[in-house]
């Protein structure tokens, strides 16, 4: 009969090489998703929005210099309407991408609402004063959009046709590719 301690001993040598290689996976893994994190700028990585079609909700909100702004007046245009926040990681790292992609296109009929989703008005103006937006960014201090939109994530971004029909969306952060392919095409028709 084989005793206790013998088994234990068994068993532990069957374990030992298991958990080594499994540690030895775990590791390879991190170095992996370091070095491929590491070689693509943040700006490379971006959702693939969602072709929809619904009414546009109402959007009435304040600028940072207090105007009342209705994101219906802008129906000559394609708008893009961008939830976001001062702490949210990808919001900071889309906005480079957003403002110019504005520049570029906003005379040709592409209009940008930056909507911040309940941070103070201090803390948006520091925002907006750090990335230098030049497109208008309203001030959402009870997060009424994320509601009206139905989606509590951030970033979140839909495209609003002349019709006044959202008829894309984004949950996460967009890259100047997809801007392109999905959103120049509606500003040429």
């Amino acid at each position: 009969m084989v005793s206790s301690q013998a088994q234990n001993k068994t068993s532990l040598a069957k374990i030992v090489p298991l958990l080594l290689i499994g540690m030895g996976l775990i590791i390879m893994g991190a170095v992996v998703a370091y070095y491929l994190v590491s070689q693509s700028p943040a700006d490379e990585y971006s959702v693939v929005p969602s072709a929809v079609n619904f009414a546009a909700p109402e959007l009435v909100f304040y600028d940072l210099d207090g105007n009342n702004v209705d994101i219906a007046d802008y129906r000559q245009e394609i708008v893009m309407v961008n939830n976001w926040a001062t702490w949210c990681p990808p919001c900071k790292a889309e906005m480079p991408t957003l403002l110019k992609y504005f520049k570029a296109h906003n005379q040709q009929g592409f209009m940008l609402f930056g909507i911040n989703a309940g941070d103070p008005k201090a803390d948006v103006a520091k925002f907006v004063e750090e990335y230098q937006l030049t497109f208008p960014v309203l001030l959402d201090p009870n997060t009424k959009a994320l509601m009206l939109f139905r989606n509590d994530s951030l970033p979140s971004t839909y495209v609003i046709d002349h019709s006044g029909n959202v008829i894309l969306a984004w949950t996460g952060p967009i890259n100047r590719e997809m801007l392109e392919k999905y959103v120049t095409p509606l500003l040429e028709q």
